[in-house]
């Protein structure tokens, strides 16, 4: 079964990408077949995997002849293409066996009105039914082909139609954040926009003509994981006072706010299950990983995560490299534990 986990949150700037290459990467190492979905137009996800720093490079990659990539992969729906959404042969990523990259492409965005009109018209026009089903069944059959166990999506900072159909048709979403007054209005106003979005999916469900669509709306609901706080500077291991103020404030957010609108929608895991499973509660916090500083830049410099990175690749030597190492173990135990955790969670659950 492909449990795909949609890594969701409007407010820019929360590790979203870092956080889908770590914990795509970690599962693998684990033994799963993992898909890392760049569906964000900025593409810093496969920038990051494929090493590019530059338009010029990612011009190239897309003018070579058969590119693969999202919006590649969807053009047969959204350009009225003779031809049927076919999967998109996906990028292994160098260095991590099980774990492959499906492309973004900047002109994604291109997409983004007509699917909202689609969305917005709930497939009362023909030549417009196929759309909102297009996506999932693109990500379904692309799973299907590399037997994927994972399929993590990367999405923008944005409230986009892109982003509510990839939310909405995910079995499994985690809400990344950072400690910030920014982070606890996003939890706010999200607490208000999933409730709309998921009234919108359960009226495309029942739609007549999406149901009959060749790419038909999936009858999924999406299922909250948890929050992942990032970018916090520690002291002795813990958040300084500051950042532990915030990240009070985002836990209580999500207990009191977020999980609350929630529920009645059936978005949670049966509450045991949080607390048997991974201790979440009451805060919904799956992890609080520390801020990476400079060994994001070596991370990034050889498309590695931060806990792969090898003594060499780490580039120094004496007391430095001792300080190095220390928290490349730290990392590797905290996204070890993250990795865990999904797996638990979305163990012989669905989003169905």
């Amino acid at each position: 079964m492909t449990r795909r986990i949609a890594m969701f949150n409007h407010k820019g700037g929360v590790s979203k990408t870092t956080t889908t290459f770590h914990l795509g990467w970690m599962l693998a190492s684990k033994g799963h077949r993992v898909i890392v979905v760049d569906a964000d137009p900025q593409c810093n996800l496969s920038g990051l995997i494929l090493g590019f720093k530059g338009e010029n490079e990612f011009e190239n990659f897309y003018a070579a002849e058969g590119t693969p990539n999202i919006r590649a992969g969807l053009a047969p729906a959204f350009e009225s293409q003779p031809r049927a959404i076919e999967p998109v042969d996906c990028v292994a990523v160098a260095g991590c066996d099980g774990l492959f990259l499906l492309p973004g492409h900047i002109r994604l965005s291109e997409y983004e009105v007509t699917l909202g009109i689609a969305q917005e018209l709930s497939g009362t026009i023909q030549t417009l039914q196929n759309l909102p089903g297009s996506i999932s069944y693109l990500l379904d059959i692309t799973a299907k082909k590399y037997g994927a166990d994972f399929v993590l999506v990367d999405m923008n900072p944005s409230l986009s139609s892109i982003n509510q159909n990839l939310l909405m048709t995910s079995d499994f979403f985690i809400v990344p954040a950072s400690p910030d007054y920014f982070s606890v209005m996003a939890i706010e106003s999200l607490s208000t926009v999933i409730p709309r979005w998921h009234a919108w999916s359960e009226r495309a469900k029942r739609n007549a003509t999406l149901k009959v669509a060749a790419y038909s709306y999936p009858a999924r609901t999406p299922k909250f994981l948890g929050t992942i706080i990032q970018k916090y500077r520690p002291r002795k291991g813990a958040p300084t006072e500051g950042f532990q103020k915030w990240i009070d404030l985002i836990n209580d957010r999500v207990a009191k706010q977020f999980v609350t609108a929630l529920d009645p929608l059936r978005m949670l895991l049966p509450p045991a299950r949080y607390y048997e499973v991974a201790d979440l509660l009451p805060g919904y916090c799956l992890a609080q990983i520390a801020d990476f500083n400079t060994l994001i830049a070596k991370s990034q410099e050889h498309k590695t995560p931060v806990f792969a990175l090898t003594d060499e690749q780490l580039g120094h030597v004496g007391t430095v490299l001792g300080i190095d190492q220390a928290k490349r173990t730290e990392f590797n135990a905290a996204f070890s534990k993250l990795a865990g955790q999904v797996e638990a969670l979305t163990a012989n659950a669905s989003g169905d």
